[in-house]
């Protein structure tokens, strides 16, 4: 007699749509406490400037130097950080990357610097800019806010001191931060891109 061992197979059903990761209500309340975080730490903002990384975080700078400033009742001294010369892939991408602007009016030498950007994944846009920062001087501290933390996938050990959710994620997955002023709407999703072909 032949004993046949059955092992149950797991069944994984994979969808195209796209999972709300933050829907409207919980993007503005996610924007809210990082502000009041910030403010935690960085009380007036005199000794602070935010820098978004183009080109994705200078969208959450806007929003955040908009919320600081109506809870301060002061100006915010943000500015906007391009990186693309600094990336490690630049010369390695079989199209061009375009530059975007820099914004940097203002001197970041010792002052607190809060760089900016909007998913924090393997770590290497980060890196890039950071490199990109110390060609306009030497801030006394640089801290990191993303409102998504892609776990588990760092390339570098990179940590952000902000985050507005962490998240889990498979590789082959994507996270896209849509904005009410570009897309219509502020949400968060999560969504796997369809394979080419």
């Amino acid at each position: 007699m032949t004993i046949v061992r059955l092992f149950p197979i797991p069944i994984i059903f994979v969808s195209m749509e796209k999972q709300v990761i933050l829907n409207t209500k919980h993007f503005e309340l996610t924007l809210n406490r990082l502000c009041y975080q910030l403010i935690e730490t960085h009380n007036d903002f005199s000794e602070t400037v935010l820098i978004g990384l183009q080109p994705r975080g200078v969208n959450v700078v806007a929003r955040l130097k908009s919320q600081l400033e109506a809870i301060l009742g002061k100006e915010v001294v943000c500015g906007n950080l391009d990186i693309t010369f600094y990336r490690d892939d630049f010369r390695r991408r079989e199209r061009p990357i375009i530059p975007s602007v820099t914004n940097i009016d203002f001197v970041i030498e010792n002052k607190n610097v809060v760089l900016v950007d909007d998913v924090l994944y393997t770590g290497r846009t980060i890196r890039s800019g950071l490199d990109a920062l110390l060609a306009f001087g030497r801030p006394k501290k640089v801290e990191l806010l993303t409102l998504i933390d892609r776990r588990f996938r760092r390339d570098l050990p990179i940590q952000a001191d902000y985050i507005g959710k962490a998240v889990d994620t498979l590789i082959s997955e994507r996270v896209s931060v849509e904005w009410k002023e570009i897309e219509g709407e502020d949400k968060i999703v999560l969504y796997t891109p369809e394979a080419n072909g």
